[in-house]
């Protein structure tokens, strides 16, 4: 199953906004929906394609009310997210699964709640640095494209 989640800008309720639009409460409404995090929508999709179709679905809505939209392949990784434009070039053979994993967007957890990202960079043998922009609960890292990561 791959899991999407879609992080909702902190001036709109997220659950409301699209559960309110009869478009996106039609394309939502097969899925259990969850929330991970404070202003979050999470559910499990068949797949990688079936995941980003549904985003591109939800386009409209995601432009208006998503800060983030994160996507988790267990054949990519079981404990990173991709970002959308990341999941979208996989999907499409753009990128391999094997060479996603250079470039990161690291979010600390407060509450429940995704704050302030730090951007990292692997390199072969050493290890990422600590998240240490705030004390925070747990982190969440993010996979991004080259792109995301130097934009």
């Amino acid at each position: 199953m791959t899991t999407v989640c879609l992080v909702g800008d902190p001036e709109a309720d997220l659950r409301f906004e699209l559960l309110s639009r009869e478009t996106a409460r039609d394309a939502l409404a097969t899925y259990d929906l969850r929330s991970p995090f404070e202003n979050s929508l999470a559910l499990d999709t068949v797949s990688l394609g079936a995941a980003v179709s549904l985003c591109n679905d939800l386009n409209w809505y995601l432009v208006r009310f998503v800060d983030e939209v994160l996507i988790r392949e267990p054949s990519v990784s079981t404990d990173e997210w991709l970002s959308r434009d990341l999941a979208t070039a996989v999907r499409n053979d753009a990128i391999r699964r094997e060479e996603t994993d250079q470039f990161l967007k690291v979010y600390g957890v407060e509450e429940g709640r995704l704050v302030e990202p730090m951007y990292l960079a692997r390199a072969d043998g050493v290890e990422l640095p600590e998240y240490d922009l705030r004390d925070v609960e747990e982190t969440v890292g993010v996979r991004v494209t080259r792109e995301e990561f130097e934009g």
